[in-house]
């Protein structure tokens, strides 16, 4: 097995440690699989796109059935009557506010 050398900030790579002691691996092993993906092509979107065609059609040919009837069959369906509401209790009487009348000032406005 050969070995490579790369340069990492030092923040990252402490970041990248943490990470990696926290899902039970380590940062070689990290750097290894991306590269072991990245050299079959497994990061290349259109790879991935035509392996997703490939499932949507082995599904579709599985006689696959919707989890849902569809749109159609959901308005064809009679819908619930609403609940009633319950009674709202009367409020509390509010006392009474006095009335407030502006009185005009004696002093000359500035």
């Amino acid at each position: 097995m050969a070995n490579m050398t790369i340069a990492l900030d030092d923040q990252l790579l402490r970041a990248a440690r943490i990470k990696a002691v926290q899902q039970g691996t380590s940062v070689n092993e990290v750097c290894r699989q991306a590269i072991e993906s990245f050299a079959r092509g497994a990061g290349d979107a259109q790879a991935r796109m035509a392996r997703l065609k490939v499932l949507a059609k082995k599904v579709r040919s599985e006689n696959f059935q919707p989890m849902w009837p569809g749109r159609d069959a959901l308005y064809a369906e009679p819908a619930e009557p609403p609940k009633p509401l319950a009674p709202i209790a009367p409020a509390a009487p509010v006392a009474s506010i006095p009335s407030v009348r502006a009185t005009p000032s004696k002093k000359p406005l500035r």
